[in-house]
């Protein structure tokens, strides 16, 4: 039984080989099997698709695709191959969706079968089948299952996998070309999908967006600036869709960057990275490029650098449409970069260069990389031709010399197209510049006497053309070319000789009429161009010299008189009758045949237009760059011209979104998840009166053991840092008022207290304690701890809190961060220098020399010499270095006195942690009094948030004052405009922060260094090589540039793990303030040359650090 089962399955695959041979050969139509009824086809392959095995099916069904991807039809094999979706095998299932995507159509009987099971598909627990089920539904061509595909899409675009939400928006335009009327409900999916949270699905939404509703700009307010943010993170092709979409929004919404006020946009552009990078303008003043276009162009910029050439030129249109002109620089390297991939991309690639090269104002960027045109030898005949056509249009008065040299080699080429082209483009040469008209003239001439009939002729058309612009100083040439009439064989250069030779007879006229005897000779043999100018010629020279001519030009008329072509028969008769007088005689309307004769001479021999030559490209700038009408040069089906820009921007309230109201927290009993309920708000406001009564409760909790003192400090930890976010109002209003306990500030009790008296007991045991430690220390010790420096709170046992999440929680046990025990008294004293620093933002921070805390982040605890963390949590650093370098907004010699700079004292803002903090210093160099310096109102880019700094009362003339304010930039470098004012005077400046401001130094071990630094590679990683002055080619030197430009710490490089060359590394660790992302750099020093290398998972941010590190390493130059 079994071994006539292997008998029978080997027969089912030999025969199934054996039939996959004869079917190739029988597709033959030689073959004698060609005609012959085969009643048996494919019956081998239905008896595998209806075995119960699955290798064989799959075997068989390997088979039928191959024979599909052949071109050969398998239609008949649909019933076997549609009862296989059920098989359980997924290999099989997929083989059996791609046959069905392909016949569903034309088996629309059978596929309607099938619909239940695609729909029992729909709800499989694998993402991978529910996605293959609904590709395939959506592929089934048959209106009568409209209703089902619908619902099919509304469930799956709810899906709980992004790759089935995924599918769903590319079932979308499928199901809307079946049936538009179902536009209404699919435009409500879209705009559902539009607000996914996931990457993987954006993409695929822009581009059923694209297809069905394009008019639909509402769709995209809301999501645009998401849009932008979220631009790096999306998959290619979906970077492609949105960066196009964004590009036709762009061009409703926002106005022409380019008008107006384009010089004083340029301005700006180039004091973008400057120090003095801020400027004061009136409150009226708008900004010539909208916030959120710039927005749009600072989150595509990055995409320059990727590997996708399609990424790249979606970028690059993007700027040519949209950006302002001035900052398509940055764009010229990556096409320049494309030119070395493929023969398909760089085709693409030079049409476009092409026709940038065709415009003006965008010829110079390309000037720089001239070279990078020139024709190799390997190249394809159409791209040396691109590249001869950009050569010629980048050609001027600075760059004609090697242009002109360069296409002397091509003339010496194999490649006649090339030739005769590279003959055109030295006329277009000599045409455009006149200072090297008579030597490109003498050049063609001397081309005269080569061997090759196409370069003579080629030669001889251009000739004639550049002989238009001054003819009569070129009578020699005219000569010349008279001589070889009888020896070109190319058409049109003969034609052109005697088109010549017609049109300045008077200035030969001894030569012309031998040429027309010459060419009436050969007359029936000559090309029909050739016969044209022959009787253009006779005429002319009738009309000049009729004494010597009259004889020839009636028997050139006579000769074409009988000629096959109608057009020389036409022509013979309209120039004899306009020539010859006598023809025509007296008719009933008056016309006399002498006065026609007499117009005769002014018909023929009127002074012809030179010819303009222009580049071919420059037909191609009505289309949008990138697409295939651009590619092809004929408006394609399907292509949409580009919108007009509007006559002003529209208002930008339309792309703010409203933040839903957050739903009121039930409070949970547990500890972990405990949050502030109202009634603990209301509490929060006694700050004074809880401090009261803690201080009671501790004379009562005197002899709690250490123990409880532990318990009580960890659980003091969770509880405030849990309502940190919560108390952050109530310590802005409280800020700057301290209570004083023995004759030193001291903070007030926590005002985060926990509901439970078991907490409020710990928490008052653990402030008894304190209390008592501090009054039995020694004047002398609270002497040493008082004159500790400030930074010294790094090293204070306080745990750092994550402020980046909705609820902080602690970051570092505080067993885990000190590596030697610090003395019970010192911690609290620090605690007391902690608040007084934080407190103390209004006062006079600035110094004259920077806050350099000795390189300590070097010997923390997180970088200890085994080079092991000791902590796998982040801890945040004291800044390492402060600059005390200020940037005036408002100069007081300009505004009555009244005086405004700042500087960033790179210290942490009490009221965020993703807040920086910018010091304010108002100076007052009159002799009278300013009152009330506050700030009017701020003008904030979206997603960018500030507070205030207090309200200073009077500042007395001679005086300065200080003031802190913070703000949130969520990691861009986003200008913003801030109105100050004192009495009844306002005042606007605008800040441009520096990303290297933005960052926080954080502790980080080699270890954990390179392991962040190994998983933020290609895209992430912003690398660059500089010239490094002679007085920082020193470890050092580097070491204080970097954190001149970078709030950043230095990691330890005194470990087991450091290589050879660790000496020249340097390394240096950061967060973002906004996000918290990491930031890594490094520097490698080599002689007079560094490299930097900057990684974070922002890749704008490193890129911007790495600007910055550039620029400053630049000035010492």
């Amino acid at each position: 039984m079994s071994s006539t089962g292997l008998t029978t399955n080997g027969n089912i695959a030999t025969g199934a080989a054996s039939l996959a041979d004869s079917t190739d050969f029988a597709a033959d139509p030689a073959s004698s099997t060609f005609f012959a009824a085969d009643l048996k086809k494919y019956g081998d392959l239905k008896n595998m698709l209806e075995s119960n095995k699955d290798q064989l099916k799959l075997e068989a069904m390997k088979r039928i695709i191959g024979m599909i991807a052949k071109g050969k039809d398998a239609s008949e094999l649909f019933p076997s191959v549609v009862k296989n979706v059920v098989s359980k095998n997924i290999e099989i299932k997929k083989l059996v969706y791609a046959y069905l995507i392909r016949y569903a159509e034309e088996q629309q009987d059978l596929a309607l079968l099938s619909i239940s099971t695609f729909q029992r598909a729909l709800k499989d627990p694998n993402q991978l089948i529910r996605a293959n089920a609904l590709r395939v539904l959506s592929s089934i061509r048959v209106p009568v299952i409209v209703p089902i595909m619908m619902l099919a899409i509304r469930d799956c675009s709810s899906d709980m996998s992004p790759y089935v939400r995924k599918s769903a928006a590319l079932a979308i335009p499928k199901l809307y070309s079946l049936d538009d009327e179902q536009k209404e409900q699919l435009v409500e999916v879209i705009d559902k999908l539009l607000g996914d949270k996931t990457t993987l699905v954006i993409g695929s939404a822009v581009c059923a967006f694209d297809e069905v509703c394009p008019e639909r700009d509402d769709l995209i307010h809301k999501n645009y600036r998401r849009l932008c943010q979220i631009l790096m993170d999306i998959e290619e092709w979906g970077q492609v869709s949105i960066i196009n979409t964004l590009t036709r929004y762009a061009r409703t919404q926002f106005a022409d960057p380019n008008g107006g006020e384009e010089g004083e946009e340029k301005n700006g552009g180039e004091k973008f990275y400057e120090d003095d990078d801020e400027d004061v303008k009136p409150v009226s003043k708008k900004p010539i490029v909208d916030n959120d276009l710039r927005l749009l162009l600072r989150s595509v910029k990055p995409l320059l650098q990727s590997r996708n050439s399609a990424v790249v030129m979606a970028v690059i249109q993007l700027y040519v449409h949209v950006a302002p002109r001035t900052e398509m620089t940055a764009n010229i390297k990556p096409m320049i970069r494309l030119l070395r991939s493929h023969r398909e991309i760089q085709s693409v690639v030079l049409s476009n260069i092409a026709t940038l090269a065709a415009k003006p104002e965008q010829k110079a960027l390309l000037v720089p990389h001239l070279k990078a045109f020139f024709v190799r030898s390997s190249d394809p005949t159409h791209i040396k031709l691109q590249k001869l056509e950009i050569l010629t249009n980048l050609a001027s008065e600075g760059t004609i010399g090697i242009i002109l040299r360069e296409f002397q080699a091509y003339i010496s080429s194999s490649d006649r197209e090339l030739i005769a082209s590279t003959i055109q483009a030295i006329g277009r040469c000599a045409m455009t510049i006149s200072e090297v008209t008579e030597t490109c003239l003498n050049g063609l001439v001397n081309l005269l006497s080569n061997r090759d009939d196409n370069v003579v002729g080629e030669s001889v058309c251009v000739i004639r053309k550049l002989l238009q612009l001054n003819p009569t100083a070129h009578k020699d040439i005219i000569k010349h070319l008279a001589k070889l009439v009888e020896t070109v064989q190319v058409p049109m250069a003969k034609a052109s000789i005697l088109w010549l030779i017609g049109e300045y007879c008077e200035q030969v006229p001894t030569i012309a009429p031998d040429v027309l005897r010459l060419a009436v000779k050969t007359f029936p043999k000559e090309e029909n161009i050739v016969k044209l100018q022959i009787l253009n010629l006779a005429a002319k020279l009738l009309t000049v010299n009729p004494q010597q001519t009259s004889l020839l030009a009636v028997y050139a008329f006579n000769l074409a008189k009988y000629d096959v072509n109608y057009d020389i028969r036409d022509r013979s008769r309209f120039l004899k009758a306009l020539v010859m007088p006598g023809h025509i005689g007296s008719g009933d309307d008056g016309i006399d045949g002498s006065t026609f004769s007499s117009m005769a001479h002014q018909i023929l021999m009127a002074t012809k237009p030179a010819p303009v030559l222009e580049s071919r490209f420059k037909e191609r700038m009505e289309f949008q760059m990138g697409t295939l009408s651009h590619f092809l040069n004929i408006r394609t089906s399907g292509y949409q011209d580009l919108p007009d820009f509007p006559p002003e921007s529209l208002p930008s309230s339309v792309r703010d979104v409203a933040l839903p109201p957050e739903p009121e927290r039930k409070q949970s009993p547990t500890k972990t998840n405990r949050i502030l309920s109202p009634s603990k708000t209301k509490k929060a406001d006694k700050f004074y009166s809880d401090e009261e009564q803690s201080e009671e409760e501790e004379d009562e909790d005197e002899d709690t053991d250490e123990e409880d003192e532990e318990d009580s400090d960890e659980s003091n930890t969770d509880e405030s840092e849990e309502e940190g976010p919560d108390e952050e109002g109530d310590q802005k209003k409280q800020s700057g008022k301290v209570q004083k306990v023995n004759g030193k500030p001291k903070q007030g009790k926590d005002d985060e207290q926990d509901e439970s008296g078991e907490d409020e007991t710990s928490e008052s045991e653990e402030d008894d304690e304190t209390s008592d430690e501090e009054s039995s220390m020694s004047e002398d010790e609270k002497k040493k701890v008082d004159t500790k420096p400030k930074v010294s709170i790094a090293t204070a046992p306080k745990p750092a809190v994550d402020t980046n999440s909705p609820n902080p929680v602690k970051k570092v046990p505080e067993k885990t961060v000190p590596t030697q025990k610090v003395p019970e008294k010192q911690r609290e004293s620090s605690k007391v220098q902690a608040v007084d620093l934080l407190l103390d933002f209004d006062g006079d921070m600035s110094s004259s020399a920077p806050l350099m805390s000795a390189m300590q982040p070097l010997s923390h605890p997180a970088s200890s010499s085994s080079g092991k963390s000791q902590s796998t949590t982040t801890v945040t650093l004291p800044p390492v270095y402060v600059p005390t370098k200020s940037y005036e907004v408002l100069s007081a010699s300009s505004n009555g006195g009244f005086g405004v700079s700042y500087r960033y004292p790179r210290r942490p803002f009490m009221f965020s942690g993703k807040m920086v903090a910018i010091e304010f210093m108002f100076d007052n160099t009159s002799d009278q009094t300013f009152s009330n310096i506050r700030v009017v109102r701020k003008k904030l880019p979206g997603r960018v948030e500030a507070q205030d700094f207090h309200e200073i009362g009077t500042l007395e003339g001679g005086k300065v004052a200080h003031a802190t304010m913070g703000v949130d930039f969520a990691d861009t470098t986003q200008s913003i405009s801030i109105v100050v004012g004192h009495g009844d005077y306002e005042y606007e400046v605008t800040l441009k922060p520096r990303m290297g401001e933005l960052l926080r130094p954080i502790a980080m071990s080699r270890s954990e260094f390179d392991k962040n630094k190994s998983s933020l590679s290609g895209l992430n990683e912003n690398q660059s090589s500089v010239d490094v002055p002679v007085k920082l080619q020193t470890e050092a030197g580097l070491t204080n540039a970097v954190l001149e430009v970078a709030n950043v710490a230095p990691i330890a490089v005194k470990d087991e793990t450091a290589d050879v060359e660790s000496s020249k590394t340097l390394r240096f660790a950061g967060q973002t303030l906004s996000s918290g992302s990491p930031v890594m750099v490094t520097t490698v020093l080599r002689g007079s040359k560094a490299s930097v290398i900057v990684n974070c998972e922002k890749a704008m941010v490193g890129s911007l650090v790495l600007q910055e590190i550039k620029d400053f390493l630049a000035k010492f130059r």
